[in-house]
């Protein structure tokens, strides 16, 4: 069974950081692409951030140069840290594994919720 299970969401004040953690069961984990995605409250989910099975990046324009997606391919984790946080409203940060071959070999977690505001 495959489980995508995050953590590190919360509330945050803006300008503040958050890290949030993927850790990935069930998958050959490191032939995986990874992405993170956020869906705010009546908007469709769109992409933050990807990192590939070999660790090259992609990034929304409005995550370049506050955020940073890595992995850890011995913990089957991917992580998004979120710097210089702009004010949002309750959002959900999605966690996704694609297969680097097989597109239809796509997973997705729960998705921690993130809340930026004073």
């Amino acid at each position: 069974q495959v489980q995508l299970v995050e953590s590190g969401g919360g509330l945050v004040q803006p300008g503040g950081s958050l890290r949030l953690s993927c850790a990935a069961s069930g998958i050959h984990f490191s032939i995986y692409n990874m992405g993170w995605y956020r869906q705010a409250p009546g908007k469709q989910r769109a992409l933050v951030a990807i990192i590939t099975n070999g660790g090259s990046t992609n990034y929304a324009d409005s995550a370049k140069g506050r955020f940073t997606i890595s992995r850890d391919n011995a913990k089957n984790t991917v992580y998004l840290q979120m710097n210089s946080l702009s004010p949002e409203g309750p959002s959900v940060y999605y966690c996704n594994a694609v297969h680097r071959r097989n597109l239809g070999s796509t997973y997705w977690g729960q998705g921690p919720q993130v809340t930026v505001s004073s």
